[in-house]
């Protein structure tokens, strides 16, 4: 009996060795690279709002999805695509960072997807005159 149970269980797909999968169990996934990802500015003028674009391209296989941008103070506003990237389009994530005092800055926007790495924080800098 046992042996007839052994032989039995050696053929059920639970013991199946990992080697064996099928390739196309595997998950598809959305995926962003982005063009940069650090943006010096150099010297821009105080109280004069700036734009910074940072562009990226779904190079996933899925729709991309930001479900969220937020900025690291409130010197800097954010728009974003609100429908999803489409795999191969690109898009952009704005910053417009308004100046009140002079002096080094470096601030940052910290982007949320469905992406494999899904929180990247971009940054801006430059110097106020």
């Amino acid at each position: 009996m046992l042996a007839l149970a052994a032989l039995f269980m050696s053929f059920s797909p639970i013991h199946q060795s990992s080697a064996s999968l099928n390739v196309s169990s595997v998950a598809k996934t959305a995926s962003i690279k982005w063009k940069q990802v650090e943006i010096d500015l150099g010297e821009i003028t105080q109280n004069k709002p700036v734009t910074v674009e940072f562009e990226f391209t779904n190079t996933g296989e899925l729709p991309l999805v930001i479900s969220g941008v937020q900025a690291s103070c409130g010197c800097t506003s954010t728009n974003f695509s609100k429908t999803p990237v489409l795999p191969g389009e690109t898009s952009k994530v704005s910053a417009i960072y308004n100046a009140a005092s002079k002096g080094s800055f470096k601030k940052t926007v910290t982007v949320t997807t469905n992406a494999e790495e899904a929180v990247k924080v971009l940054t801006l800098m430059g110097s106020v005159i």
